[in-house]
């Protein structure tokens, strides 16, 4: 493997790495349960999608041959956990008692609690 293609390897993963940390950390450090969802649903993208890619790219090294798995994978991922994300995001909008949601700053309430018609 190429000098160049070792430090990019490496960069992607202690860039996964300090994601995958600081995601943790946020996990156990933040309050709300809105903030506890954001933090390990960006780490997870971004420091798992950046392995994947180094993971990529060391077999792209050694096989001389591409392998799809790591990138259909990385691709499933970004397109998968934001959706996830959204989707408890409004589960737990939609079980909250209306006065413990924070406020929306305009006149309206939240989407999610529009009454209908």
């Amino acid at each position: 493997m190429s000098l160049a293609l070792e430090i990019l390897v490496s960069a992607a993963l202690v860039v996964g790495g300090i994601f995958g940390l600081i995601g943790s950390f946020g996990l156990l450090k933040l309050r709300g349960a809105m903030q506890r969802l954001h933090a390990p649903t960006k780490a997870t993208t971004v420091g798992v999608g950046c392995t994947l890619i180094a993971s990529a790219l060391t077999g792209l090294a050694a096989t001389q041959a591409a392998s799809w798995h790591e990138v259909l994978v990385t691709a499933f991922l970004f397109l998968t956990a934001p959706l996830t994300a959204l989707y408890l995001a409004k589960t737990h909008m939609l079980t909250t008692p209306p006065g413990e949601l924070p406020p929306t700053g305009t006149p309206r309430d939240w989407s999610n609690r529009d009454a209908p018609g």
